[in-house]
């Protein structure tokens, strides 16, 4: 994955990212177990191709729920392929996958 989706190691990492943001984070969180791979991968190039579409508008990070789980459990997380927009660190908005571009980019220009 290019640098463009950012992919903390643990949650200390997560808030540093956050804290130097100047515009919005998409966080999608995803899990490392086998069923959840596959499906993950998916919603990395979903991921991918927003922070494609929405250059210096949008920060995306890749968080996984076992690595992260102080942020998991801040933001209500309680499934992999979750995502959700923060503004100044605050959930504006909550969404759910497997999901497509076109849905994320509806999602993201009803909240941004």
């Amino acid at each position: 994955m290019a640098q463009r989706v950012h992919r903390p190691r643990e949650d200390a990492e997560f808030d540093f990212i956050l804290g130097m943001s100047t515009v919005p984070v998409l966080a999608y969180f995803t899990g490392a177990w086998p069923k959840a791979i596959e499906p993950c991968r998916v919603m990395d190039l979903v991921m991918g191709g927003i922070a494609d579409d929405y250059p210096g508008r949008l920060t995306a990070v890749r968080t996984d729920i076992t690595r992260c789980p102080a942020a998991t459990e801040r933001y209500g997380i309680t499934t992999p392929l979750s995502y959700v927009l923060l503004k100044e660190k605050e959930a504006v908005a909550h969404g759910t996958g497997p999901t497509t571009i076109a849905e994320v980019r509806k999602f993201l220009d009803g909240h941004l």
